[in-house]
């Protein structure tokens, strides 16, 4: 019952519609498509909603026969049975919240928030169900003596744990406080969710003034005409979607729209209408500091914190701080470096966030001779899928082949059959790049199902990767700048995780890890954005098939550590911003901007800009799984720069070093504790100072 759990913390949606029979609804068939894939051409908006009703209703019934059973409790009867139950119910979770975030309308929306109550009362039920847990518990009791596999035994623990540490120990009157918290939790995930999403497609630039286009670059000016198009209206525009905006704030000469945009995209969730979400933010924050403290935890951080890696919320701290006071210093150097540059080019005036990426851009040109724009034409997003597929088959062996018989929610996704070196089915991989109103901003990775193996079959995933990648136009294909790239990667990597996964259980498949190790087959992956032989591999001119001249690489790989402390500061500023949210022992009820202005002072590089900001808008934590967890992002770059340091010595393409990686990580899930399976791979533990070496902060220490 992994993906119920999971998902619904995300956010979902839709009105009350009319029931459906379920001997016709295709979401309760056996799909008889390739592959037993969603039948996406069959699913419509009135299957969602009668369909959760059923898969509910069956789910609850294998439950209660696990619960209710004369079978003394066993590993089997009830661990390994619990972990197989809710099969339909999981797929049917897979497909609607995923689309929920990839294809949503207000109809999706509503049937989200109807159907949002009836999973978490559903939830609750399994995690308060006394019967149940005493078999579980008496299961757990008695593990030193079961003899049980490390994969069964990571089962065992986090099956006990799912009870205990969601209040299957707690008092009647305590289990019902808890139940109202989830509800109430769930619902406001889904209606923060929701109001940025309002926010970010209910705003957009529209320009008629050809002047007030100075300085875009040709690929910003043919989307911006595109986006007005698909909106029938003359002109360009300019939309808070990030490959909108991003090109938008650093290239536009026109100070004044780049504050617009700026504005624009720093108040999502914090305008005096109906989506703002200052109140919500606080409510969320207070209700999981309650439950926290109800479980006998003094804060949701230390609540969260004991089921990760870093353990404890003073662990997280302590390593925020030795990031900051490495970077902090640097930051402050490289923002006073920009101000100098444009003051010597004739901008008197403070530099606000809405210039620095506009004078950070510039200043790289002129020392580095070097525009990340000058890069689109040798990243075709054709090419450089092709390039990440050859990549992936020299580290891992694998294939990939399209097929174009299994249905789609979107003419634009793509799906591709993937191999093994051996011939064997690995996976399905969905590619979803561009983007549209319909579509959250952002990158990801998802699974409609996960890898798991029952009664001998091993039942493969169906991967996901969704991302926002500057659309087609009339005249040039999909041209990705160098950080296109790299996000391109680092979704891939999630991919790989979910793809090579070869465990028993879907509870621990693929992605199902500790949230601060989940980004270090990510965030590994992009490091072969700089290698001159991954890029030679795939870089050529989309028009005349030249390949990447040998300068732009150098130029590439020289400018990688550009400003990257003020990067750096930027990504422990939301983290201490998450950190603060979530290690509070009391209720917050001052004004949640002053209370973000408090938590991120300690990095604070620019003035704040009164009436921005960010939380309203961290669906990360807010709407999604990383309260509390933001840091895993720093904490899986050191993972990420200790592990690459493998590769590199032992050669980029390393047969030994991809096989161990793979035998080790990528195919592991969760079946064993994450240092425990780094340390297979390393050898060691990881430092950080590989990270502090590769990203230049070494000398500050």
């Amino acid at each position: 019952m992994k993906t119920i759990i999971n998902v619904i913390s995300t956010a979902m949606i839709l009105l009350t519609l009319n029931s459906c029979n379920t001997e016709t609804n295709p979401l309760l068939q056996t799909f008889n498509t390739p592959f037993e894939t969603p039948p996406f051409d069959k699913i419509k908006h009135e299957h969602y909603k009668p369909a959760f009703e059923a898969a509910i209703a069956d789910a609850r019934d294998e439950v209660d026969a696990i619960a209710t059973q004369a079978s003394i409790p066993d590993f089997e009867n009830t661990i390994e049975a619990l972990a197989y139950s809710g099969e339909r119910l999981d797929l049917i979770s897979g497909i609607f919240y995923n689309i929920l975030h990839a294809e949503t309308d207000e109809t999706m929306q509503q049937i989200a928030r109807d159907i949002s109550p009836m999973v978490t009362d559903f939830q609750n039920d399994i995690r308060f169900n006394e019967a149940l847990f005493q078999r579980v518990k008496s299961v757990y009791d008695q593990k030193d003596q079961l003899n049980l596999t490390t994969e069964q035994e990571m089962l065992l623990e986090k099956t006990f744990k799912g009870f205990s540490r969601n209040g299957a120990n707690l008092s009647t009157n305590d289990k019902e406080k808890m139940r109202g918290i989830s509800r109430e939790l769930s619902e406001l995930s889904l209606k923060f969710s929701d109001n940025v999403l309002a926010e970010t497609n209910g705003w957009f630039l529209h320009i008629t003034d050809e002047a007030d286009l100075a300085g875009l670059p040709q690929s910003a000016l043919d989307a911006a005409l595109q986006a007005a198009k698909s909106k029938d209206l003359e002109g360009w525009v300019i939309t808070l979607d990030a490959p909108s905006f991003g090109p938008f704030l650093r290239y536009s000469e026109k100070r004044d729209l780049r504050e617009k945009v700026y504005m624009a995209y720093s108040t999502r969730g914090y305008q005096n209408n109906e989506h703002n979400n200052s109140e919500i933010i606080k409510r969320i924050a207070n209700l999981r500091l309650e439950r926290a403290n109800l479980l006998g935890y003094p804060s949701h951080a230390d609540f969260v914190l004991e089921e990760t890696m870093a353990q404890s919320a003073g662990n997280v701290n302590n390593f925020l701080k030795d990031l900051a006071d490495a970077s902090l210093p640097l930051a402050k150097n490289e923002l006073v470096e920009v101000q100098k540059f444009a003051a010597q080019k004739g901008f008197k005036e403070e530099i606000k966030p809405w210039d620095w990426s506009f004078w950070a851009e510039k200043l790289r040109k002129e020392k580095y001779d070097f525009d990340e724009e000058i890069t689109r034409p040798y990243f075709q997003l054709e090419k450089v899928k092709q390039g990440i597929f050859d990549l992936t088959g020299k580290l891992f062996g694998i294939t990939y082949k399209e097929n174009t018989e299994i249905p789609v929610y979107h003419e634009d996704v793509k799906v591709f059959e993937v191999y093994d070196a051996d011939g064997s089915f690995l996976s399905l991989l969905y590619l979803d790049f561009f983007p549209r109103e319909g579509k959250s901003g952002g990158a990801w990775m998802t699974s409609f199902r996960e890898q798991y193996v029952e009664n001998g079959t091993d039942y493969r995933p169906q991967v996901s990767i969704v991302c926002n990648f500057s659309k087609p136009t009339d005249t040039k294909p999909s041209l990705l700048t160098f950080n296109e790239v790299t996000t391109f990667l680092h979704e891939f990597g999630h991919a790989l995780h979910g793809m090579l996964s070869k465990v028993t259980y879907s509870n621990l498949s693929g992605t199902s890890v500790y949230r601060d190790f989940v980004e270090l087959p990510s965030q590994i992956m992009e490091n072969w954005a700089v290698e001159r032989e991954f890029l030679d591999m795939f870089a050529r001119h989309y028009e005349t098939g030249e390949p990447i001249p040998s300068e732009l690489v150098d130029k590439i790989i020289k400018t990688e550590r550009f400003h990257a402390a003020y990067a750096a500061v930027r990504q422990l500023s939301f983290g201490l911003n998450d950190m603060a949210w979530h290690s509070i022992t009391e209720p917050v009820s001052m004004d949640p901007e002053q209370f973000e202005i408090h938590a991120m002072q300690p990095v604070q590089l620019f003035k704040r800009i009164e009436g921005t900001m960010m939380s309203a808008a961290f669906s990360h934590i807010f709407a999604g799984g990383y309260s509390a967890g933001y840091y895993g992002y720093k904490w899986a770059e050191v993972l990420d720069a200790d592990a690459f340091k493998a590769f590199k010595e032992n050669g980029i393409f390393n047969v030994a070093t991809s096989k161990s990686f793979r035998d080790n990580v990528l195919s592991k899930g969760g079946t064993e504790h994450p240092m425990n399976l780094y340390v297979k791979f390393r050898g060691k533990q990881p430092t950080i100072d590989a990270l502090l070496e590769r990203e230049g902060l070494k000398e500050t220490i």
